[in-house]
């Protein structure tokens, strides 16, 4: 019996406990943005989102600090600079500036990075971990704030975004070569793929996949850019017609 509930407690790629949270987040950040354009002035858009963005990082430090508390606890491992552990730590700074430079940079780190993550989740515990919830949370977290700064905000990117979004990873990649060399870590999987299944199984052993990374992530933006240039011409087509 013990076993067999293990087993129904693990993650797995399209189970309900892959698609549910996602069902369910994707349905609140419709309804929040629905009701927000529809009921809200802007000092309460403001606050709903940034109160969102608390909730998100709150929940990573709470994790993180039972983690510290009662479990075995990694620096070398568990510290939250992966990149989705840090944008949900940093978001509620995002969320209170509200500065353009800073969504020029999200929008593509959070859909490029987080829905790679929401399509193969790597998750220790399922169900009902505190990691499980923290996963989604976070992941899903992100996703629903970076969109509500599109559809409520209005906020788009620029081409030139795409680019100043590019060097920022870089960056935060030569940041991380650091703290790996220092920690003897594998933050943001500069040294090792990750164990469980991801995109980048599909792309070799270290240090290739890396190398392929680099070559997909401007590509990667532009596709994510390409709806936003669409949506412009769209409405210049139609100013002028």
């Amino acid at each position: 019996m013990g076993s067999l509930f293990i087993v129904l407690l693990k993650v797995t790629i399209g189970s309900f406990q892959h698609i549910f949270p996602i069902l369910f987040a994707a349905s609140f950040t419709v309804l929040l943005i629905k009701y927000s354009n529809k009921n809200f002035n802007l000092l309460q858009k403001q606050r709903a989102v940034h109160y969102l963005a608390w909730f998100v990082s709150a929940t990573l430090i709470a994790f993180h600090a039972w983690r510290m508390l009662f479990d075995n606890y990694n620096f070398n491992t568990d510290l939250p600079l992966y990149l989705c552990s840090l944008m949900a730590l940093l978001i509620p700074i995002f969320t209170y500036y509200r500065k353009y430079w800073m969504f020029e940079i999200l929008i593509f780190w959070i859909i490029g990075g987080t829905l790679q993550a929401v399509i193969t989740p790597d998750i220790t515990d399922g169900f009902p971990s505190f990691d499980y919830f923290r996963y989604w949370v976070v992941h899903l977290g992100l996703l629903a704030i970076i969109f509500y700064f599109i559809c409520v905000f209005k906020m788009r990117p620029t081409l030139k975004s795409v680019f100043k979004s590019f060097f920022a990873l870089q960056l935060y990649v030569v940041m991380m070569i650091g703290i790996n060399n220092l920690l003897h870590a594998n933050y943001f999987y500069l040294n090792e793929k990750p164990k469980s299944a991801s995109l980048l199984d599909y792309f070799g052993e270290w240090p290739y996949y890396l190398f392929i990374v680099q070559l997909l992530i401007i590509p990667l933006f532009l596709l994510i850019y390409l709806p936003f240039q669409l949506s412009k011409r769209n409405r210049n087509y139609l100013a002028n017609n």
